[in-house]
């Protein structure tokens, strides 16, 4: 077997190996889990994830998509817990631990000071008839064959089962909450999921400059508007209304139709009828409508009246792309 051929059934082995895992925890999920996402649900406090090691880093990420989601989460490390940051746990708070073992010293010393409080202590572990397993109020069981790791030992297919567990419990909240697009646009306003959520026409044509002439005007003027805006389009406007649109496209087509322009008009060249995008459209859907007339450029529309443009380029540049 060639060095190749051995990377490839290395890495076809791990990730059929950790599918089958993902697969067999469906048959896990049971009453217990209902009950554990029910109590975070109708907690009046956050949920505050620990773990040790590797689970310690899964944790953090579990962390992050629940307060993505609308369920307010802490990261406490494990170790540190047991020297001062137990203070990090509040009263109403909801407590999840993980570990694969369920047995490791620090999780035995940290797990009876949790019990202690009023806390609800939920365990995510592939044991569960470990110490952490027998002494939390839910257990959502994590448990695996064998890790995707040839020796059995690194942590690799237990911590992709947590992982999973912690997105499970997420979209769980999420859907009993009634998350919507709106509210994840806004805990996700700096990234390109949130301004395809939020994003509007307006709030980009309005930084740009707004190109248009009247119908009469000649065509150097019509060029030099165009040149000067910078935006490949003006508007044709006449007495406040919109009557056409002309592109540096049909500029290049009028000088290879007529050797002679004098005398010709913005009339004679624009488009009647152009593509116009509502100023409170979503970005992201101007986007659609200029992929399906194979368009780059869009005049916006405020109430019947020309209000700018939005350009191709525009969209690319805020990530909507």
């Amino acid at each position: 077997m060639t060095k190749k051929h051995a990377i490839l059934n290395d890495a076809i082995a791990t990730i059929k190996n950790e599918g089958e895992a993902i697969n067999h925890l469906a048959s896990l999920i049971d009453d217990e889990f209902a009950e554990a996402v029910d109590c975070i649900y109708r907690s009046k406090g956050r949920v505050i994830i620990t773990g040790i090691g590797k689970s310690a880093i899964i944790a953090t990420k579990i962390v992050a998509t629940l307060n993505s989601t609308g369920t307010p989460a802490i990261f406490m490390h494990a170790a540190d817990a047991i020297h001062g940051d137990l203070g990090t746990i509040l009263h109403d708070d909801v407590v999840i631990c993980i570990s694969k073992s369920g047995n490791t010293p620090e999780i035995k010393v940290l797990v009876p000071l949790i019990k202690s409080g009023p806390n609800k202590l939920i365990a995510i572990t592939g044991n569960r008839d470990s110490f952490l397993g027998k002494q939390a109020h839910f257990v959502l069981n994590s448990f695996i064959e064998k890790e995707a790791c040839p020796n059995n030992l690194a942590p690799t297919t237990s911590t992709t089962a947590q992982l999973v567990i912690g997105d499970a419990l997420a979209v769980c909240l999420l859907n009993l909450r009634g998350f919507s697009s709106k509210d994840f646009a806004k805990y996700h306003p700096g990234g390109s999921l949130g301004k395809k959520l939020y994003l509007r026409v307006e709030d980009i044509s309005s930084v740009n400059m707004k190109p248009q002439v009247n119908p009469d005007s000649d065509i150097k003027d019509v060029i030099v508007e165009i040149s000067e805006k910078m935006l490949g389009v003006t508007a044709v406007v006449e007495n406040g209304s919109l009557i056409g649109i002309i592109t540096d496209g049909d500029i290049r087509r009028m000088l290879k139709k007529h050797d002679n322009i004098s005398g010709l008009t913005a009339r004679d060249i624009m488009t009647t009828g152009p593509k116009t995008a509502p100023h409170n459209m979503l970005a992201v859907d101007a986007l659609d409508l200029m992929e399906a007339n194979n368009i780059s450029q869009l005049l916006v529309d405020r109430k019947g009246a020309y209000d700018g443009v939005i350009h191709i380029h525009d969209l690319i540049k805020e990530g909507i792309i």
